[in-house]
C-alpha cells in the first residue's frame, strides 16, 4: 500500500462514492423545512448566491423507481420532482406539516423531507475511459463515516474504503492507506467537477435502522479536479 502525503488529488469517483457524497445532501438538502430554518447545506445554492455545474441534474424519481406514488401517511407524491436543473435550485421537498406551517404546497414529502429516489443525470466519459482521462491521481471506489464539517458551506468530511487505487498513466499501480478528505459539494459539484460518467448506476437503499431501508439512488461516476486529503 502507498500512503500519500495530505493534499488536494485529481480524483476519479466510482459511482458508489459519488452516491456517497450525494446521498449527504439528504440531509437536510433538499427539505423546505430546514431551508426555512436554515439548517440546509444548499441555502446559499436556493438563495442564488451559489451555483454548481450545468452538468449537475437532480430529481427524485420515485416513479423511474418504481416506487409507490404515496408516503406512509397516504399523501400523494409526484412521480418525477425536479430538485436542482443545471446547476440551479429547482425545487424542494415539503411534508404536508411543513406545507401548513409555512403556507407553501406540500409535494407529499415524508416528515423527513428526504428524497427516497435520488437520480443524477449522467455525462458523456465513457466509464471505461475514466482512468485514462484522470492519467494520474486517486481512484475512489467507496466512502465512509461521512459528516458534515461545515454545514453552511456544504462541507463535509469522511474516509476512503475497500479498493482505493493510486493511479499513473491510466493504469492502477498501487492500494492506498485509508485516508480521511474534507471538501465542499460547492466545489466538487461545481467548478471542480470536470465530467460525469455516460453509465449510470442504481444503488439499492441498505440501511437497517428501526426498519428495512426503502429507496435507491441512481448516480454516475465523477471525475473531479481535485480532491482535499487532510490525513
Amino acid at each position: 500500500p502507498r500512503v500519500l502525503e495530505p493534499g488536494e488529488y485529481r480524483a476519479w469517483l466510482a459511482p458508489a462514492a459519488r452516491a456517497d457524497l450525494v446521498g449527504m445532501l439528504n440531509w437536510g438538502g433538499f427539505s423546505a423545512s430546514a431551508l426555512r430554518s436554515g439548517h440546509s447545506p444548499l441555502a446559499r445554492l436556493a438563495a442564488g448566491q451559489a451555483g454548481l455545474n450545468p452538468a449537475v441534474t437532480l430529481t427524485d424519481d420515485i416513479a423511474a423507481a418504481g416506487l409507490p406514488g404515496f408516503q406512509s401517511d397516504g399523501f400523494l407524491r409526484p412521480g418525477r420532482l425536479a430538485l436542482i436543473e443545471a446547476g440551479r435550485h429547482a425545487g424542494s421537498l415539503v411534508s404536508p406539516r411543513t406545507g401548513r406551517e409555512i403556507g407553501l404546497p406540500d409535494t407529499g414529502a415524508d416528515a423527513s423531507e428526504t428524497a427516497q429516489a435520488l437520480a443524477m443525470a449522467p455525462g458523456a466519459l465513457p466509464e471505461d475511459q475514466a482512468l485514462a482521462r484522470l492519467h494520474t491521481g486517486v481512484a475512489v471506489s467507496d466512502l465512509w463515516y461521512l459528516n458534515w464539517s461545515d454545514r453552511s458551506a456544504a462541507r463535509l468530511t469522511g474516509r476512503t474504503r475497500f479498493a482505493t487505487m493510486w493511479v499513473e498513466d491510466g493504469e492502477p499501480v498501487a492500494p492506498l492507506a485509508v485516508m480521511r478528505f474534507d471538501d465542499s459539494l460547492f466545489r466538487l459539484l461545481g467548478p471542480g467537477l470536470l465530467a460525469l460518467s455516460r453509465e449510470t448506476h442504481r444503488l439499492p437503499a441498505t440501511q437497517p435502522y428501526d426498519a428495512r431501508a426503502f429507496g435507491q439512488i441512481t448516480v454516475p461516476g465523477a471525475l473531479v479536479d481535485g480532491l482535499r486529503f487532510t490525513l
